[in-house]
């Protein structure tokens, strides 16, 4: 959806630089960083993306009766939307809680529910993929899982498919890099630059 890349460009959520690139936590070199917790500082734009979110959801997996976010990112984008929905709502941990009741799924767990789980990003899908698995253990039926944006890595859409687990964006990188060079955010060479970098990001080819 354009217009959900749109949002993401003007709010700053998503920043482009593939002239001086950022170094993710991971060591890769990369054109783009994506923070969608900033979404929640802007009423209207936020609106809008919950707003799309809940109705891609309602035409992606129709059964849903439940929704749970990912720790940490997903948990207020699932919030929203789960109350948009009207439908119970719980989260799920990287880890086991180290006290107490030690729990990694936080809410009422409901074997046989037809849960989507709701992301803010996805790069290789790794850490999306472990909510799934996490839910699918605990006796949930697992539709899929949702996000704000993805970099339509093919890590990604090898490991979704490795797991039998359904996703969908709202909005791609091949997406936001159009709208980008619409809007002059970045010229052809650089949109072209991010172009190359999704189809490897461990290749550094892209910078010369």
């Amino acid at each position: 959806m354009k217009n959900i890349a749109k949002i993401l460009l003007d709010i700053e959520a998503v920043t482009l630089s593939p002239d001086e690139p950022y170094i993710w936590a991971s060591g890769i070199k990369a054109p783009i960083y994506c923070d969608n917790r900033l979404i929640l500082s802007f009423p209207e734009e936020r609106d809008e993306v919950e707003e799309a979110l809940k109705e891609m959801i309602v035409e992606e997996f129709k059964d849903v009766e439940y929704i749970m976010g990912t720790a940490t990112a997903g948990i207020s984008h699932a919030a929203i939307v789960a109350d948009k929905l009207n439908l119970p709502m719980g989260f799920v941990r990287t880890s086991k809680k180290d006290h107490g009741k030690q729990n990694k799924i936080e809410g009422k767990i409901r074997k046989g529910a037809k849960v989507v789980v709701v992301e803010d990003l996805f790069s290789t899908g790794g850490s999306s993929i472990e909510v799934a698995l996490a839910l699918r253990e605990a006796g949930f039926d697992v539709l899929g899982i949702v996000s704000i944006f993805t970099y339509n890595l093919k890590a990604a859409e090898e490991n979704f498919k490795n797991n039998n687990i359904e996703y969908h964006s709202l909005t791609n990188m091949e997406e936001l890099a159009e709208v980008a060079g619409e809007i002059n955010y970045i010229n052809d060479a650089q949109i072209e630059k991010l172009l190359k970098w999704k189809e490897n990001p461990s290749d550094e080819s892209w910078l010369i």
